[in-house]
């Protein structure tokens, strides 16, 4: 899989999120936006995740950031996510991993564990559409924190 790096065009998308909004990201040129891939609703690392792109909120949307969460759960497993966790920002839902795989996340392991779906990774996209940050393989932890203090949040 071809991973992205910062400064080429962000792959455009349409996807609809847990409430059944489309979010196409050229319909946010103009805006910065940090769109972040997570494996799977309700786990332990992606839950402290969410939480914290939850909690920031107010400060990344201040700074002029939209949040978007991608997972390749449904609709109705993102909604549950949502409103278990008061989650105020869409979670995108990228059944397939198609969105996933044209970022370079999807990854498929075999083995001892067997593994489908997204490598825990955050994107950073300026106004014009490019990538400004490319991180793969997030370590959840603090995740958020460092994302701000990269920012200048």
């Amino acid at each position: 899989m071809t991973e992205l790096e910062v400064g080429a065009p962000a792959p455009d998308f349409e996807m609809a999120d847990h409430e059944g909004r489309t979010w196409r990201l050229s319909d946010l040129r103009g805006r910065k936006v940090i769109l972040y891939f997570y494996p799977a609703d309700d786990t332990p690392g992606c839950t402290a995740e969410a939480c914290g792109f939850r909690d920031s909120l107010g400060e990344l949307s201040e700074a002029g950031y939209q949040v978007l969460g991608v997972s390749p759960q449904d609709a109705g497993s993102h909604r549950a996510f949502a409103a278990k966790y008061d989650l105020n920002f869409p979670l995108l839902v990228d059944e397939g991993g198609e969105v996933a795989k044209r970022y370079g996340v999807w990854r498929v392991r075999d083995g001892d564990r067997p593994f489908e779906g997204n490598l825990r990774s955050t994107f950073v996209i300026d106004e014009q559409g490019r990538l400004s940050s490319v991180e793969y393989g997030v370590d959840w932890r603090d995740h958020v924190d460092r994302l701000k203090h990269t920012l200048g949040v």
